[in-house]
């Protein structure tokens, strides 16, 4: 009997199906070894030697794993192809003491990749397990050393990360950003022509043949001089350019590329993207979803085209396989784009459901639209002149669909009136509109997981458990359109962090960490140097501020607020979960209460489990929104939507208003939806 194992059971059932009775095919369920809970397990002073443990959810498949290779006549490692697997499959190797282990691998779980790699073993790839156990150790030495110093400095249960602190210095900037931000008043003008009914917009555009930039026209009385100067003007075609455009398709989706499609196209968050993608892949349904390439298979390529002029008509087929080029800083990893193992296995063959139907929906149309002929726009510019004025005006028309019959995109056309050179046109009306500059957005998941790749910070396949984890920690939430924002806590922890650990969030200098974990796992690279350089000034920092930064010191005194058990000045705390007042005094007085932007906000509305509290809007300790009684904890009346203050005609209980604007019933053994009154 032949051994092969591998990460997941899901996969391994499916390349079990594939094989016949002379192989078994058992999971890892993921790491079997790690280095152990509640220490460091790194001794810095032997080059950074790690201690690695089996943990104790992973003791029981050790000994199974352990007893099967025994049994075996051979054992076949086959984890994924990239660092974290590589690393798995060595562990693997060490734990069932395997003298020459004979190494797998595939990007897709297809019958035919699978019988292609047990043609073609290998050896296990040590410059990608040291580029991983380099990353681990890395991010152990920042997590277990700052951590500690935030707990003693600031509040028990902070963490800092080597990565999240920088996810969360991003999102915290960009929030200042947006605080300082003053907004500049600007005037557009525009105006409406009417030919054969048909009423046509053009902006003005040119004054004097120079162009009129954005903030040019600075307010009113300007706007009113040139509308003044342009109401008894005459308006005449001047220029008309017409052409035809290419709109090409976009590469198939990249790890990165996949997560901000899919926040911004389904409003997936990266988590439940990445999720969803490994039980496709695990399903032999797409290829292996952690990838920087773009590239295809010829296999792929050539069954593209056979499904688009058999499906579509050869129009569809530009008559050329595309290829694209990465433009990813720091891509690495042999792989393929993801894309469908199977492009005949189409969204509606398939009996999916929920948002692993959605997402494979999403990768075959990309990967299909990828391979087709480019959508073909008729765009018109006409430039019309008023005195020393020239306004543009522009339309576009689709000729030919192209890619987009597969994978839509924002689109919409603009049909203009027959005109000609010279002709003079009626204007219908002068418009002046005022607007004003606006502050940068805060960031979706799907902009920072873009502005993280082109910065060279951290690995497309750690975005999505990041961006959980710092929302888990309370340092980041979503507000109300799915934008991230940071919570007090996360400004607390950043100003430290950006202060007394520059580097440490730096962005610069992390992408200069990631582009050293690529050199080694290039070969080009030693992993215990490199270790070196970091820890030696880190280390020394760490102890320089430990005798530097006293709590004291971050502590603000309220010198009018007195406490109202002892009468000694109240201060400003950090805790767990934000800043809070205390008393001075203490421990001697433990009195604290919140500030007062952070006490519970009445909703007016009478609590209709107690009758007597009012319903307020209060945080948990992730930074969410519930509503709950004022009377709390003599009364736990709790709701996660917000009531509207009316009751509900079926059963007289509380409406509520959900997230998506509906007005129901909060009692789950009615949920009758309500005409949408005007909340109190």
């Amino acid at each position: 009997m032949k051994l092969i194992v591998v990460e997941s059971p899901a996969k391994g059932r499916t390349i079990e199906s594939f094989l016949g009775k002379e192989y078994k095919v058992l999971s890892s369920y993921g790491h079997i070894r790690d280095l152990p809970k509640g220490k460091l397990g790194i001794d810095v002073e032997k080059d950074f030697e790690p201690t690695y443990v089996i943990p104790t959810k992973a003791r029981k498949t050790a000994t199974s794993l352990k007893n099967a290779a025994k049994k075996a006549t051979e054992v076949i490692l086959a984890t994924d192809e990239d660092r974290e697997g590589e690393a798995i499959a060595w562990h693997l190797a060490e734990l069932l003491d395997l003298k020459n282990p004979e190494r797998i691998v595939f990007h897709e779980i297809t019958k035919t990749a699978i019988e292609e790699a047990l043609k073609n073993p290998r050896s296990i790839d040590h410059n990608k397990v040291e580029a991983q156990q380099a990353r681990r150790i890395l991010d152990r030495l920042v997590g277990y050393n700052l951590s500690p110093f935030l707990w003693k400095k600031v509040s028990r249960g902070l963490s800092a990360g080597r990565v999240q602190s920088v996810v969360v210095r991003l999102i915290a900037d960009r929030e200042e950003e947006i605080n300082k931000f003053i907004a500049q008043e600007y005037w557009s003008i525009e105006a409406d022509f009417i030919k054969d009914k048909k009423v046509f917009r053009g902006f003005l555009q040119k004054e004097n043949g120079k162009a009129i930039e954005k903030l040019s026209i600075k307010d009113k009385k300007e706007a009113d001089e040139i509308i003044k100067n342009l109401k008894e003007a005459d308006y005449k075609v001047t220029q008309i350019e017409q052409k035809e455009v290419k709109r090409n398709p976009l590469p198939p989706f990249t790890t990165s590329t996949l997560q901000q499609a899919s926040g911004q196209r389904l409003h997936f968050p990266a988590k439940l993207t990445m999720q969803m993608a490994q039980q496709l892949y695990e399903q032999g349904l797409i290829t292996y979803h952690r990838t920087d390439s773009v590239s295809l298979s010829q296999v792929s390529l050539s069954g593209a085209k056979t499904f688009l002029q058999k499906t579509y008509g050869a129009q569809y087929w530009p008559g050329f396989q595309r290829t694209f080029k990465t433009k990813s800083k720091g891509a690495q990893e042999a792989h393929e784009a993801i894309r469908p193992t199977d492009v005949q296995k189409t969204p509606e063959a398939l009996l999916l459901t929920g948002p692993k139907a959605k997402l494979y929906t999403l990768i075959w149309q990309r990967f299909l639209a990828s391979q087709m002929a480019p959508a073909l726009v008729d765009a018109t510019s006409i430039d019309i002149s008023a005195v020393n004025y020239t306004f543009r005006v522009t339309g576009q028309m689709l000729k030919f669909d192209g890619f987009l019959k597969v994978y839509p995109i924002q689109f919409e056309e603009a049909e203009l009136p027959l005109l000609k050179k010279g002709e003079v046109l009626s204007l219908q009306e002068l418009l002046s509109l005022q607007h004003f500059t606006q502050p940068p957005a805060r960031y979706t998941e799907a902009s920072l997981i873009k502005t993280l790749e082109e910065n060279g910070i951290g690995r497309p396949s750690t975005y999505a458990p990041t961006l959980s984890t710092v929302q888990d920690r309370g340092y980041i939430v979503k507000d109300e359109k799915r934008r991230l924002a940071p919570t007090e806590l996360g400004q607390v922890v950043n100003t430290i962090m950006t202060e007394h650990f520059p580097n440490i969030v730096d962005v610069g200098f992390t992408a200069s960490m990631e582009e050293g974990l690529d050199e080694i796992a290039q070969g080009k690279k030693e992993w215990v140097p490199m270790l070196q350089e970091f820890y030696g000034p880190f280390s020394l920092n760490l102890q320089k501020k430990y005798e530097e930064v006293q709590k004291k010191d971050l502590i603000e005194v309220v010198e009018d607020k007195k406490c109202p058990e002892c009468q000694a000045s109240m201060v400003i705390r950090f805790g767990r979960y934000g800043k809070f007042y205390a008393c001075s005094k203490f421990p001697e007085c433990r009195h604290t209460e919140p500030l007062e932007k952070n006490k519970p906000k009445s909703l007016g509305i009478t609590c209709p489990k107690c009758k007597e509290g009012d319903i307020v809007a209060k945080p948990t300790k992730r930074g969410k929104i519930f509503y709950g009684c004022s009377k709390y904890p003599d009364c736990d009346f709790a709701l996660w939507d917000k009531p509207t203050g009316e009751v509900c005609k079926e059963c007289g209980t509380l409406l509520i208003e959900t997230k998506k604007g509906k007005v129901k019933c909060s009692n789950k053994e009615c949920r009758s939806l309500q005409k949408k009154e005007k909340s109190v």
